[in-house]
């Protein structure tokens, strides 16, 4: 028993150091994809560059939710493989523990991840996604302020327009400034000035540009000629776009939690077309994170290599057959939630063919004396890489011989 809650332990530590790497880095990698591109959205949108933070925030439950079942996948996958590479796996089997007794540990990770990812894909990430859309909702509608950029000239709700030469304490204090207003009946208003500064006022939907030492030239229809007026100080009103309440949670896919999907397919109010949708996401979560329970029996069977051997073929091909099968759900969702085919048949029969796949290749490997689940690709993927150095040894030997 003691022997055992060891070995235990030293599972434990092999897989949780890769684990938490591959977590750390799917999560960054993806954050930083979506980074580049929050940049230029926020940049267009003329919104501060604290909201992007906010946004990618806002995405990390989701990010995790994907980066997830990679990681399990890859720590149990890369913790067993040292196990295999070093005959340490010999070892053990060879002292009476089986694989069924080694996969303890990887489902002590797999079961707690994969409550971790229910709480995440049905509760948390809900929220999140909404927050990130008011994020996006505001950034459209200027509720989240418009940037003054240095140069450029920028539009301060729909009549009137801004240029400044430089700006200081972060837009706040502008210098060179030039402004054009236009009014009802075809007024208009130019204003040229040395100095200015934003300052708030009793109404939220309106502020005070505080202008000093400059020139107004005011025109209007009735005028016969446009007059000007040189000032020392002069207070210019600006009215903010008025801010529309946000739609209610729910309005976009994935915005639901799990009990309100649940909920949401019993009304008995719900057109057919939206139950079907409904039903598709509630599957395609559940089948998501029940996938997750497979995740050990199938990095044990792509992990252990054939005899004299070292391919990392078995890393490649879970990863491939990870990302197929998410997409194979995505599709299979899709096709649910138009009503082409029941949710429950378009989800739960790719999972039932992916587990009995996982369970072959894990009877295999465990209980096939000899048995290599992937036995045949890794002899293909060997003679394919033997070709392909063949042919590069002859390549260079023509081109020394040419020389």
């Amino acid at each position: 028993m003691k022997s055992g809650s060891l070995v235990d332990r030293y599972v434990a530590r092999l897989i949780l150091v890769p684990l938490a790497a591959t977590l750390v880095i799917a999560a960054m990698l993806l954050l930083l994809e979506k980074m580049l591109r929050l940049f230029d959205f926020v940049a267009e949108e003329g919104g501060p560059v604290s909201v992007v933070w906010r946004m990618l925030a806002n995405l990390i439950p989701e990010y995790l939710s994907l980066g997830i079942p990679i990681g399990l996948m890859l720590g149990i996958l890369l913790a067993f493989r040292r196990l295999a590479t070093t005959s340490e796996l010999d070892v053990l089997l060879a002292v009476g523990m089986s694989y069924r007794r080694l996969l303890r540990v990887p489902y002590f990770y797999a079961i707690g991840f994969a409550l971790i990812n229910l709480a995440i894909v049905g509760f948390v990430e809900p929220y999140s996604r909404y927050a990130y859309e008011g994020l996006r909702y505001e950034l459209r509608t200027g509720a989240l302020g418009a940037s003054i950029k240095v140069g450029e000239f920028t539009k301060l709700g729909k009549k009137m327009t801004l240029r400044v030469e430089r700006s200081r304490d972060g837009g706040r204090e502008l210098s060179g400034i030039f402004v054009m207003a236009e009014a009802e009946q075809g007024k208009s208003l130019a204003v040229t000035a040395e100095h200015g500064r934003f300052l708030a006022t009793d109404d939220p939907n309106t502020i005070i540009l505080r202008l000093t030492r400059g020139t107004l030239v005011h025109n209007a229809p009735g005028f016969a000629s446009p007059r000007i007026l040189s000032f020392q100080s002069h207070d210019l009103p600006i009215d903010l776009p008025k801010e529309e309440a946000f739609r209610r949670r729910g309005g976009l896919d994935g915005e639901s939690t799990i009990i309100e999907l649940v909920k949401s397919g019993h009304l008995a109010g719900t057109p057919r077309e939206e139950r079907a949708k409904i039903r598709a996401e509630f599957h395609f979560r559940l089948v998501e994170v029940v996938t997750m329970l497979l995740l050990p029996m199938l990095a044990v069977s792509l992990a252990v290599p054939p005899k004299r051997s070292t391919s990392a073929l078995g890393v490649f091909l879970s990863i491939v057959m990870l990302v197929t099968y998410h997409k194979v759900n995505e599709y299979a969702e899709a096709l649910g939630g138009r009503g082409n085919i029941d949710p429950l048949i378009a989800l739960w029969v790719p999972f039932l063919i992916f587990a009995g796949l996982v369970w072959w290749m894990y009877r295999t490997l465990a209980h096939v004396p000899g048995g290599q689940p992937i036995g045949a690709l890794e002899r293909w993927a060997a003679k394919t890489a033997g070709f392909v150095r063949r042919w590069f040894v002859r390549l260079r030997r023509t081109q020394q011989a040419t020389a």
